[in-house]
């Protein structure tokens, strides 16, 4: 695969022209976000661009393989002629820089796949195919010739090019851009205008042949040496030799491949190599390349190499590398860079393509998932593993994703890949929350329809928003089109509490009263009646829902039949807050107590005991309770024993509202702060202040595994890091803030955010904020 992916696309690349001189290609920069969250938008940036230049990689055609194994580089075309370049023109290619977008009937573009290539990077002929060209030149000299003259009759005529004259122009830029100075690096450089010379004499020659004219043959340019046969011993070796270094014997430098014809040019500019892997001299590498042993010269090996050899593999380990620590210091800069050369592919075989599937899958799933999407541009093999649904899956659920994303008619996708559904949430999950963090705040739509009244009750499930207000009646309204879909109108006093469950939504009011409604009709289905005074609170359970009233009981209701199953008395002031989990009922009264109860047998199971002022708020998840009150502190209890667990001191004021998932609860005070607290430490993990913080008390908090969305008095609505406790930006700032305008109660889903607006003073009209943060999914 292109390298540059493994990078998100960020490297520069050059490209040079015959003479000419490097043109720097376009460097794509990230925008910096905010200091204070530059880490995270620089690796959310990094994460775009991978998952980018993953569905750019989708679109493009297949490549065919040969032998099921390498790519076929070159394709000939229906008149014979190669597709790749001609047979006088070489293309320079910098590591990591795409090669030219050659044209078939431009002059001058310059290859760099033979001799010149490995002599620069200290990779001379190699004495093995030394040898077989000896071999070659002795019993096949026939064959040689005809090879010749075929590589010569390519491209040698339609360039009309002197040959010489360029090999020398290319090798003085090739000198001019390495600029080595050492001696070594002379000889290679005199060694490679040798080849080179050679080259162009006698292109045909699919081996590496030492610095030699005598055995160059010319050839009539009108020649179609294609037409010639040739033994199968030959062309077996020739396919040999392709499929070990590719045509001409020449290795693929920097894991890329060359186009496959003139008139192809991928997005890029570069056709990706798969990076199948390939023996090349035993060693696999990490990218999928294979690596041989490299040698400076080929010179005969010096006097008593073989006995030292024979007395070092006599020493033990110890001498060894004692003996090894000798030599290194005892070698050039340039010699040990040689060492390490050929030392450091042993390290970079790709194991993973070794493993059974399975295991493969299980050492993968320990990886992130930003560090999935770039395993995934590594090569053709772990681009299929990463792209493993239920590998995915794993992943989604532990970001708290739980449905798949439905997949969309997708056109020219690769063979051999599957569209992964929960690949696709995740990456759409991640686009989300970079839209909450930094994305452009688009207009809200604006929901007006409870005039000057107070909204004092708001519920949001689905495309579905709930509004109740002190002006008797509730509003349901469309969060896609802003509209308000009915009234619901029945109750003689204000609404102070509402509860939503699919099409049913369950209000109390001031009037004493219960109402359980169809949602979709507007009709009131039952008139629930036992309180002696306001519904102060309620919880809904499936089909039961438990109120709480200023009158100190508790009652639990059967929502399909409107009878009253249970009542609970017990308390001596008015029931604040109540929870409720088809098991247990819990309750906070202001006569300083938090209860449980068995509704059941209507039985008190414990009285917790330890508030000293009037208890505000509740959280119950079926083991522990917390209760936040208005003597400042949050009290978490076992709901088993009663006992008090942990006293959450920290607060100055009220804790008028609280959230808790798992272990982490967000507690928002009216002393204008917000903490977040480990309930099983008892710690307390941030605090959220600092010169963002909010300047008046906290009405209203929701948080997920990322954010925490706050509302108050001020007027504004804020989006906060949940790790770090950091402020990310304003999501609402009213224009009155400061001077009366008020956010009462938000409501957030996914992809948009709810707020309930308006004023006790008349500065702000009350109305409801829909912001939306969704993304389509193309």
């Amino acid at each position: 695969m292109n390298q540059d992916l493994l990078s998100g696309g960020s490297s520069s690349r050059r490209s040079r022209g015959p003479g000419g001189p490097a043109v720097r290609g376009n460097t794509s920069s990230t925008t910096r976000a905010p200091q204070q969250a530059a880490e995270e938008a620089d690796e959310d940036e990094h994460i775009n661009r991978v998952v980018e230049e993953d569905e750019q990689l989708q679109q493009r055609p297949e490549v065919s393989q040969v032998d099921g194994e390498r790519e076929q580089l070159w394709e000939p075309s229906e008149s014979g002629a190669s597709n790749g370049p001609q047979g006088n023109e070489e293309v320079e290619e910098d590591e990591g820089a795409p090669p030219n977008e050659v044209n078939g009937d431009e002059k001058g573009a310059r290859w760099m796949w033979g001799t010149e290539h490995r002599q620069v990077r200290g990779q001379p002929p190699l004495e093995e195919e030394e040898e077989e060209e000896e071999n070659n030149n002795n019993n096949s000299s026939s064959h040689q010739e005809e090879d010749e003259t075929e590589e010569r009759t390519e491209g040698g005529d339609e360039q009309g090019r002197d040959e010489r004259g360029e090999g020398e122009e290319e090798e003085e830029e090739d000198e001019e851009e390495m600029d080595q100075d050492s001696d070594e690096f002379e000889h290679s450089a005199e060694s490679e205008r040798e080849e080179e010379e050679e080259e162009e004499g006698g292109e045909g020659e699919e081996e590496l042949h030492p610095p030699s004219f005598a055995n160059r043959v010319s050839a009539p340019n009108n020649q179609d040496s294609r037409c010639k046969p040739q033994s199968p011993s030959n062309k077996k070796d020739k396919m040999k030799r392709k499929l070990d270094h590719g045509p001409e014997v020449r290795p693929f430098p920097s894991g890329k491949k060359p186009c496959k014809g003139p008139e192809y040019s991928s997005p890029t500019g570069i056709v990706p190599c798969p990076a199948t892997p390939t023996t090349f001299g035993h060693i696999r590498t990490a990218n999928g390349q294979g690596q041989q042993r490299r040698r400076i010269t080929s010179i005969q090996p010096p006097t008593g190499l073989h006995e030292w050899l024979r007395t070092f593999q006599s020493w033990t380990g110890p001498e060894k590398l004692l003996a090894l620590d000798e030599l290194i210091d005892s070698c050039e800069p340039t010699q040990v860079k040689h060492m390490m050369q050929v030392i450091e592919p042993q390290f970079q075989r790709d194991f993973i393509s070794l493993l059974p599937k399975e295991l493969a899958l299980y050492v993968l799933s320990f990886l992130e998932p930003k560090d999935l999407l770039q395993a995934a541009q590594t090569c053709r093999y772990w681009r299929i593993l990463a792209e493993d649904n239920l590998l995915w899956r794993e992943k989604c659920r532990e970001e708290g994703i739980d449905e798949p994303l439905a997949p969309k008619k997708r056109g020219n996708v690769k063979a051999g890949f599957t569209h992964s559904p929960w690949k696709s949430a995740y990456i759409r999950q991640h686009r989300i929350d970079t839209n909450w963090r930094r994305g452009d705040l688009k207009s809200p739509k604006v929901l007006k329809g409870h005039d000057d009244h107070v909204i004092t009750c708001l519920q949001f499930c689905g495309n579905r928003i709930v509004s109740g207000s002190d002006d008797n009646t509730l509003k349901v309204w469309s969060a896609v089109t802003g509209k308000c879909l009915r009234t619901l109108v029945g109750h003689t006093g204000g609404v102070w509490s509402s509860q939503m469950r699919e099409n049913i939504i369950i209000s109390g009011s001031t009037d004493r009263t219960l109402k359980v409604w169809n949602a979709e009709t507007g009709e009131c289905i039952h008139t629930l009646y036992g309180h002696t005074s306001t519904v102060r609170c309620m919880h809904l359970h499936e089909k039961r829902v438990v109120s709480g009233s200023r009158d100190a009981t508790l009652r639990v209701w059967d929502i399909e039949t409107g009878q009253c199953l249970h009542v609970l008395m017990g308390h001596v002031a008015a029931v604040r807050c109540v929870q409720y989990d088809g098991r247990r009922v819990v309750s906070g009264a202001y006569d300083f107590m938090v209860k449980v109860w068995d509704p059941e047998t209507e039985t008190c199971l414990h009285t917790l005991q330890g508030h000293t002022n009037r208890v505000y708020s509740l959280q119950f998840d079926g083991i522990h309770v917390v209760s936040g009150s208005l003597d400042t502190s949050i009290r978490v209890w076992d709901v088993e024993t009663g006992n008090c667990i942990h006293t959450l001191t920290g607060h100055q004021s009220l804790t008028s509202g609280m959230e808790l998932k798992d272990n982490i609860l967000v507690s928002g005070n009216a002393d204008s702060t917000v903490k977040i607290w480990d309930i099983k430490t008892g710690q307390c993990l941030q605090t959220l202040q600092g010169p963002h913080k909010h300047q008046s008390a906290v009405t209203c908090l929701q948080f997920n595994k990322n954010f925490v969305i706050t509302s108050s008095d001020d007027g504004t609505v804020k989006l906060w890091d949940l790790k770090t406790g950091e402020f990310i930006r304003n999501l609402v700032t009213l224009e009155s803030g400061g001077s009366g305008g008020v956010v009462w109660r938000i409501r957030a889903s996914n992809t948009k955010l709810v707020c309930a607006v308006g004023s006790r003073n008349g500065t702000e009209e009350t109305k409801l904020l829909v912001l939306d943060f969704g993304v389509d999914m193309k």
